[in-house]
């Protein structure tokens, strides 16, 4: 593997933060299409995934802390706990803050964003594999299974390679939300619910070829929040099917652009 790409002593291109720069620029380019496509404010789609990313990463490190009962200043601009759940709940609240003042309508704008998810964790996914950063399964002696000697957290078993499995799980469950989003958008925020659904139940399935320890009935921590996240995208799918057709629609209406006030200047009579 390939932590280090390019080493200049004290500074190099790392493999993960590249391919972290790649999902970024990627879901930017996609979800501008999106959003040019539906006739909002496409340029929006740079401060979503920047909003996301700062809110992500202090999302996963704030929950980071809470599992370790500390967070000093050195942890927090490491790469090292990331807790990816801690960062879907941080992005969610940054990007809904950007999009409630913006223009845009909220529910078809997070439509727009929801397989956008899926396609920039897969992406990154690929540099934890390149990293070798220890997000890898158990041993194993299937054909594909991968030893990471200069890994980050190196090892010389072949083992599950479960990045390649989140990966390819992920591009998967991309292609088919986004083939099929059209049909969706009668019903304004049901794709986010179901962005929601997969990527809960693509981390649940995952799971159970990563080392994680089981906290609850045999399931690892990060399944428990798997399945309240499925949980959460059937609520939220229900919730927008019998959301009333006036509130549906309101909800999908753009705001209207503000103008500038002119100030009237009154006639003087001579």
């Amino acid at each position: 593997m390939y932590p280090t790409l390019i080493d200049f002593g004290p500074f190099g291109i790392h493999s993960y933060g590249l391919m972290l720069a790649t999902a970024f620029i990627t879901v930017v380019i996609v979800l501008q299409y999106e959003l040019k496509r539906k006739g909002f404010v496409s340029e929006l789609a740079s401060s979503i995934v920047m909003a996301a990313a700062i809110g992500g990463i202090v999302g996963a490190k704030l929950y980071s802390a809470l599992q370790d009962g500390h967070l000093s200043a050195r942890e927090l601009f490491s790469t090292s706990g990331l807790v990816w759940y801690g960062g879907l709940i941080g992005g969610c609240v940054t990007v809904s803050l950007v999009i409630l003042r913006s223009p845009n309508p909220y529910l078809p704008t997070i439509d727009a964003i929801g397989p956008t998810l899926l396609l920039g964790y897969g992406i990154g996914r690929i540099g934890c594999l390149l990293a070798g950063d220890g997000d890898y399964g158990p041993p194993s002696d299937l054909p594909w299974a991968m030893a990471f000697p200069n890994g980050t957290v190196p090892t010389d078993v072949p083992v599950h390679p479960t990045p390649i499995y989140e990966t390819l799980i992920s591009f998967t469950f991309f292609g088919m939300l986004w083939t099929q989003r059209r049909k969706f958008e009668a019903i304004p925020g049901a794709l986010f619910g179901a962005s929601l659904c997969l990527i809960g139940l693509e981390r649940f399935v995952v799971e159970f070829w990563r080392i994680n320890p089981p906290v609850l009935v045999g399931l690892s921590e990060a399944q428990l929040f798997s399945i309240a996240l499925f949980i959460s995208g059937i609520f939220f799918i229900f919730w927008m099917c019998n959301l009333p057709r006036t509130e549906a629609a309101e909800a999908s209406t753009p705001a209207p652009a503000r103008q500038p006030q002119r100030s009237r200047k009154r006639r003087q009579r001579k």
